[in-house]
């Protein structure tokens, strides 16, 4: 029997994956940033040593940054068995991980429970959460690449990310009610109730991705050329280049770490004394924003290209969040607010709504999964430690501003020169994507059925 190939799979399909991928990213990034507003507001003071405030506040934002050094690793493991064993087992596991790894976190003593030992729990758990993420928006993004209309990539694929900022808003709406709360009871349990919450998560994302179908090329590539034996090893041969365009590229992501954590944290500062529902308010309404921009953004790469679009978010981002933190170190909550939503809700969108189909579109069925992963993932890394070289750049008092402001654009000069060096790719029809000539007889000899 035949696999049908990607432009004739039933027409309810991509519209099935985008749900399951939006569904799946939101509830399995809701679990991944109510950490991160957790350190910037709730863990120096609970798993840190309250004596050295500031201090306290590094090693917390360090912690945050401790998962996206695991990302790396995680995504060598889980870009190998998404290429070989197929999308769905991946974003199945996923989501079991990451729902697992954040209910133990509230479920953590603190430090004046069991001293010392409470933050290397606390980082273990971090760990894993960080290996979960590893696959997910690569597992994600392939599967909605792979069933999407060859003219509709930018719009399907977009679907995971603004899962991404639904779950970083259900994390911030989490959080504001607790925030809220008694300083007494905030630090004693309040705290743990959103980590708890994240069993839900598990159930429902699993009993949604289970039912998804595995994606056409996907099946058709078993079927007729068989998977790559070695996947990172063909993925570093013929697509080395590549690998380092996405490696660059996905340092744009430093401007939602530094946005979300480092951000929150110099606002609700003494040198600045915005509240915490207030600044939470800030990137709730800002996600909002996104939620809508993203797939916006997605369509017009669809008609301009990817390259345009990603462009203009890697440069006005470096542009707005300089406006975004000067506005916080003036105190005018108003301006706050507008240059918020502009910074992230719009901006940012454009590049953060297109990077899933131009990563995507880099590779070839055979490896999309590993050279998405591995290529954002140590990315990423950089960008999830961003926000502790923040911190130390701000100075002793944390309130050096501009110089965050310089280190973030900085950080948007790599993705600005991968994209002009990359392939324009949004018209290249799905099974043509990652091909650039025929392949010669020793890469056939490369994959098995």
């Amino acid at each position: 029997m035949s696999v049908p190939s990607p432009a004739t799979a039933p027409p309810g399909q991509p519209r099935k994956a985008a749900t399951a991928a939006w569904i799946g990213s939101a509830l399995e990034y809701y679990d991944f940033f109510i950490y991160g507003s957790a350190a910037a507001l709730i863990f120096p003071k609970v798993f840190f040593d309250e004596s050295d405030p500031a201090t306290a506040t590094l090693l917390s934002l360090a912690t945050f940054g401790v998962a996206y050094a695991a990302r790396p690793v995680g995504a060598l493991f889980l870009g190998h068995f998404g290429d070989k064993l197929g999308r769905k087992k991946i974003m199945v596991f996923t989501l079991i991980l990451m729902g697992l790894s954040t209910f133990l976190i509230g479920c953590l003593p603190t430090r004046a429970q069991v001293g010392s030992l409470a933050p290397v729990l606390l980082v273990l758990c971090r760990v894993l959460q960080g290996i979960s993420a590893a696959g997910e928006q690569a597992s994600a993004n392939s599967m909605t690449l792979e069933h999407a209309p060859p003219h509709r990539r930018g719009f399907f694929t977009s679907f995971t990310l603004s899962g991404t900022q639904g779950g970083q808003l259900l994390a911030t709406l989490a959080f504001i009610p607790i925030a809220a709360l008694p300083e007494d009871k905030l630090l004693s349990w309040g705290w743990r109730i959103p980590f708890f919450l994240s069993i839900g998560v598990a159930i429902v994302g699993y009993v949604i991705r289970r039912k998804l179908e595995e994606t056409p090329a996907f099946e058709q590539q078993t079927a007729t050329e068989g998977v790559v034996k070695m996947p990172l090893a063909f993925l570093l041969r013929h697509h080395w280049a590549d690998v380092l365009r996405v490696v660059a590229g996905a340092l744009i992501a430093s401007v939602s770490t530094i946005f979300t954590v480092w951000a929150l944290a110099y606002a609700t500062s003494d040198s600045v004394g915005m509240s915490r529902s207030s600044m939470l308010w800030v990137g709730a309404l800002a996600n909002v924003v996104a939620l809508a921009a993203i797939p916006l953004w997605a369509t017009l790469s669809d008609r301009v290209g990817r390259r345009p679009v990603y462009l203009i978010g890697a440069v006005g981002s470096a542009i707005t969040m300089f406006l975004y933190l000067w506005a916080i170190s003036t105190g005018n909550y108003p301006l706050i607010l507008l240059l918020g939503i502009i910074a992230f809700g719009v901006v940012y969108s454009a590049a953060n709504g297109v990077w899933p189909s131009f990563y995507g579109e880099m590779f070839s069925t055979r490896v999309r999964l590993s050279g998405m992963a591995i290529g954002t993932q140590i990315g990423f890394a950089v960008a999830g430690f961003a926000v502790t070289f923040a911190a130390q750049i701000a100075g002793p008092d944390g309130d050096d501003w501009s110089s965050v402001a310089l280190f973030t654009a900085a950080l948007c000069v790599p993705p600005v020169i991968a994209a002009l060096s990359a392939r324009e790719t949004h018209k290249v029809p799905t099974e043509r994507l990652g091909e650039r000539t025929p392949r010669p007889a020793e890469e056939r000899a490369t994959v098995t059925a």
